[in-house]
């Protein structure tokens, strides 16, 4: 998954069905949990200055994809949840971007 290259999404088709879902999450890192319309996982680091310098290589990975995850940054912590706002549901692209998260984070 972490390979592909998301594709641009402006609507108009359904999101992304949950048993599909379910069938891709096994490729993510097992943090990774599937809410009704998006995938969220919390990440934890050594202190705030480890969570910003994550948080910076994610904006670089969501710029280069052009899908941009929504982030929380809680001191040490960082949350992340992806969906796509578009079509407001999941869409591959939101498990290509998790993906490739992950690679940074292992």
């Amino acid at each position: 998954m972490s390979e592909k290259r998301c594709v641009a999404c402006e609507g108009g088709v359904p999101p992304m069905a949950h048993e599909e879902a379910l069938k891709i999450m096994p490729e993510l890192h097992s943090d990774w949990e599937l809410k009704e319309s998006k995938i969220e996982r919390e990440f934890k680091f050594k202190d705030f200055r480890e969570a910003m310098a994550f948080v910076n290589k994610v904006a670089e990975i969501a710029e280069g994809e052009g899908h941009h995850p929504d982030m929380e940054i809680k001191y040490n912590k960082v949350e992340i949840e992806l969906s796509t706002h578009a079509i407001k549901g999941l869409s591959e692209n939101d498990f290509i971007v998790a993906a490739k998260i992950d690679k940074i984070s292992a």
